[in-house]
This record gives structure tokens, sequence and C-alpha cells, in this order.
């Protein structure tokens, strides 16, 4: 599926919020499936110091819960920045997930500067992620920021 259709697909699940409560595991299926090297698409959502996994699909995975020291979750939040890793073997900060993972991208998605959650996605395949992954993550998660931000308490 090319770039414009996959975002129009995301923006079609994003509407449908309110009557789909699987919505956001829909959008990580559907990247899934769209990009035969995403293996494994998960969102994890910020919640104090630690990432908490929410949605995903692929094996499970016993990464539950990342505190921002760890990991590439954990590097993307602090450095508010999209994380590529092509080779998780050479790399310090990844937390292995499954055996077959052999690079990973990690996408904040943030709002009013503040991270409110991370779009992960391993990959089975050495450097798989390129520019055009990149981009489309990260209009991913710019369309998800506005309705993830949280709602302010009405008194």
């Amino acid at each position: 599926m090319e770039t414009q259709e996959l975002l129009k697909q995301v923006e079609k699940l994003i509407a449908a919020r309110e009557r789909n409560p699987r919505w956001l595991g829909e959008i990580c299926a559907l990247l899934q499936s769209a990009r035969s090297h995403y293996n494994w698409v998960g969102v994890y959502f910020l919640e104090g110091r630690e990432l908490v996994l929410g949605p995903f699909v692929g094996a499970p995975t016993p990464h539950t819960r990342i505190p921002l020291e760890k990991g590439i979750c954990g590097l993307a939040a602090r450095e508010m920045k999209t994380i590529i890793v092509p080779d998780v073997s050479a790399d310090p900060h990844y937390l292995a997930c499954t055996a077959g993972t052999r690079s990973e991208i990690v996408v904040p998605i943030e709002a009013e500067g503040r991270i409110l959650a991370e779009i992960d996605i391993d990959s089975h395949t050495h450097n798989a992620f390129r520019a055009d992954d990149h981009q489309l993550l990260e209009q991913i998660a710019q369309r998800l920021a506005p309705v993830l931000m949280p709602v302010p308490n009405r008194v």
C-alpha cells in the first residue's frame, strides 16, 4: 500500500475512534500488514517515568513497562526524536524482545513539547528502516498526537 493510501486509512481509523475502541490496535495491524518488514508494531504510552505497552501486533514482549532510562524507547523519549537502529545487536541501548529482531525504529508522539506515547516497530531484517519509513511514521505520529492528548480537567 502506498504512503498516501496508508495515511488515509489511518485517518479513517482515527476518525472512527469513538465507535471503535480497538482503533489504535487496528492502526498497528494496518502498519504491519502494509509493510512486510514491520514484524512487531506497538504503541507505548508515557506514564510518569515509564513507557507502558498499549496495543501491539506481533509476538508477546517481556517489556510491558520500560523505564525512561532504558532501551531504545527510553532513548527516543529522552531525546524527543525518532531513533533508527539498523543493527540492534550493535546498540547497547537495545532491550531484546524476540530472537528474530534485527533492527528497530521508535517514533515519539509528542504534543506541546512533551512525549505522550511512541510508535515502536521491530524488523527481522537488518537495516530495514529507510527515509520513507521515518517520514510515514512521523506523519502518523503527528496525526495521533491531538487525539492522544489528555483532556484537561474541567471544573
